[in-house]
């Protein structure tokens, strides 16, 4: 689900109540061909009445929702920032310290890199390779991408239990693409990145002559490491990323560092086994320790640890970052102040923030209605599966035993994290996510070993999000998302089922798309398809991939339908799914036609609205690069081209986004 997975009585007939104008058709672009671009006649006039604000590099339905809960947040944390009552070490004196001190810009002028001093003394002190050890496990106990990173994730082999996992990393542009394809405009963004360097190191204390010859030096060594990092399209691979292995192996692979010292250092348990997910990159990563001087890894480490801390230091410090944001994404300013602490906290005490959220957002009522389109949802996909007459009996009872297993949550977690051993003062803005991050590192290598915990939640709730988790089997739906225009309470069902029935069609299907259908019900890697079945399925795979491959954004750049095509695929069985389930509802019978739309045009209304969206080039460039998620126009556009329901509903047989040589894609 982009930027980003609900029993039986449902309350969802048109009735006193409903929400005014839910068709809303002064959003239409009449003068536009729904068969031909449907993504316009839906979105026509939102587009021209909402543009791109200043501070954003993209604006549609998700901004506009996650700016509403924000709205809602802040007065939360204001009210926590002003309690003087609350109790010392609760949550909500937490979050209210961590709002003043965001807040406080004048301390922040006032502390200037002082934050940063110790960990920059530390660097300074690097004399020899060897060193590097340790400083990497630090930096990136702080949340610094220095190099590669270390976490965990459930055992591909043993969904039971939690593993480590090395994962490559290091580079401050947002792919490998940035720094190795052939395009004038990334070429642009490299020049204006290796510039960018250059002054905060300036800003650090260094004469500009040498900043400049320091910022070279690192560029030359993250692009030698670009040359090494696994492509996003293959990380889609499971397999791909899944090599286990002993400290033997691991010393074997990247000699250069010494991991029993590292791992003690960054925090990690004893272990015996772990993932070395990109063993290529590894080896890469461990020459360049080798052969790179040690004032180029000083260079190299002071730029990442101030990359990644400048969000939450003075004035010259943010400025400078959002140079680089401007240039990549293409934002024209800063977001208020208020707004980037509030995201910050959203990371640093995002579940204590979300407690809150969710008490107001999202009431019992609401949250039953969700579930009782998701239970359609899951029926409608059963149904398919007995009947899909490319697939085997055999592996028609594995993937049906599949969806019945699919575990769901719904809203917000039953258990709560626990902040207690993290403190949150109302001192230093910088030294107070320096703390949440060491907190949150040592919080996720402590499962390494251990039994997964299948009450925890991936994002907090309060987030515009839903995911389907393939180890655990699980659908995942926010409350931030289970909010209008996505799901609607007192909308009329057509509106819920082409919105949020879809979203959940979209996360039950990636169950079973190219990457999700090869792990079982239980969450393990292993393969249950039938050979013959297999190979079909590879097939209608490959059509969506070549579809999406003839997409564009900015003029040229092509998708990458190998990235795309899970997403695609999903977005696919979601909507058809969640259209055979508003048809076998009990509230198609009485749907009325509203402003002369029938249910099934609204139904499709709806669909196309989730995705309005309209982005800046250098966003939409960021997002063809690196992002599996397709731009809102392909996903309605690309998605409608393989569902002859909507050709029928609008009008005559006929394409609405180009499947290639006019053949529609057909999975479910």
């Amino acid at each position: 689900m982009k930027r980003v997975a609900l029993l039986a009585l449902i309350a969802l007939l048109p009735a006193a109540g409903v929400t005014a104008n839910a068709l809303h058709s002064e959003w239409l672009d009449r003068s536009a061909n729904p068969l031909q671009d449907f993504f316009q006649y839906a979105n026509g006039g939102f587009l021209r009445d909402n543009p791109i604000p200043a501070a954003y590099s993209s604006w549609g339905q998700f901004q506009i929702l996650n700016q509403q809960n924000q709205d809602f947040i802040h007065e939360l944390l204001q009210a926590a920032a002003a309690d003087k009552a609350a109790a010392p070490g609760s949550d909500t004196q937490k979050v209210g310290n961590f709002y003043a001190s965001g807040m406080d810009e004048t301390a922040a002028e006032r502390a200037g890199i002082r934050p940063l001093a110790g960990e920059l003394t530390r660097i300074g002190a690097l004399r020899r390779p060897a060193q590097l050890t340790d400083a990497l496990a630090r930096l990136q106990s702080l949340g610094v991408d220095a190099l590669f990173g270390i976490g965990q994730m459930q055992d591909f082999a043993d969904s039971t239990r939690v593993v480590g996992v090395l994962q490559q990393g290091g580079l401050g542009l947002p792919d490998r693409d940035y720094y190795l394809k052939d395009d004038p405009k990334y070429a642009a963004i490299r020049k204006a990145y290796e510039e960018h360097i250059a002054r905060m190191l300036v800003l650090l204390g260094d004469a500009t002559p040498r900043a400049t010859a320091a910022a070279r030096e690192v560029m030359a060594l993250e692009t030698r490491l670009a040359g090494a990092t696994m492509p996003v399209e293959q990380r889609r691979d499971p397999h791909a990323i899944f090599h286990m292995t002993d400290l033997a192996g691991l010393a074997k692979a990247a000699p250069s560092i010494a991991w029993p010292q590292f791992l003690a250092a960054v925090g990690a348990p004893p272990l015996e086994r772990i993932n070395l997910a990109m063993p290529d990159f590894f080896a890469a990563a461990s020459k360049e320790i080798d052969s790179t001087p040690v004032p180029v890894w000083r260079d190299y480490l002071r730029w990442h640890l101030v990359h990644e801390y400048a969000p939450f230091l003075s004035k010259a410090f943010v400025g400078e970052n959002f140079k680089l944001a401007q240039a990549i994404s293409g934002s024209k300013e800063l977001l208020p102040r208020w707004r980037r602490v509030l995201n910050a906290e959203n990371g640093a005490l995002g579940f204590a923030v979300g407690h809150e959220f969710v008490k107001h957002r999202l009431p019992p009522e609401a949250r039953a209605q969700v579930v009782a389109i998701l239970h359609d949802v899951r029926a409608a996909l059963q149904e398919d599966l007995q009947t899909l007459v490319w697939m085997s009996d055999a592996t028609r009872a594995k993937a049906i035993d599949k969806l019945q297993m699919i575990e769901e949550r719904i809203g917000y977690p039953d258990v709560w994290r626990d902040y207690s051993m993290l403190r949150i003062d109302r001192g230093s803005y910088a030294g107070n996510v320096m703390r949440a991050n060491l907190f949150d590192n040592a919080r996720e290598l402590a499962k390494i070993g251990k039994p997964v915990d299948r009450s925890e939640w991936v994002y907090p709730p309060q987030v515009v999000n839903a995911y389907y988790q393939p180890s655990r089997n699980s659908i995942n739906f926010l409350a931030g998302i289970l909010q209008p225009p996505f799901f609607d309470a007192n909308a009329p069902a057509a509106f819920n089922y082409g919105a949020i029935g879809a979203v959940i069609g979209h996360e039950i299907t990636h169950g079973f798309d190219d990457r999700g259908s090869q792990f079982d019900g239980h969450g393990n890697l292993a393969n249950w398809w039938a050979p013959e079945d297999s190979e079909k399925f590879k097939a209608a795979v490959a059509c969506i991939a070549a579809q999406y491959s003839t997409y564009t954004v900015d003029g040229d750049l092509h998708l990458k339908g190998g990235l795309v095509t899970g997403e695609a695929i999903a977005d696919l069985g979601g909507l058809l799914l969640a259209y055979r389930a508003f048809h076998a509802s009990p509230a198609y019978a009485s749907a009325p036609t509203t402003d002369g739309y029938t249910p099934d045009q609204q139904f499709f209304l709806s669909f196309a609205r989730f995705w309005a969206e309209h982005m800046r080039p250098e966003q939409a460039r960021a997002y063809a690069a690196a992002d599996p998620h397709p731009p809102g126009q392909y996903r309605v556009n690309g998605t409608l081209a393989n569902v002859p329901q909507f050709a029928e509903v609008f009008g005559a047989l006929a394409q609405s986004g180009g499947a290639p040589a006019g053949k529609r894609c057909v999975i479910w």
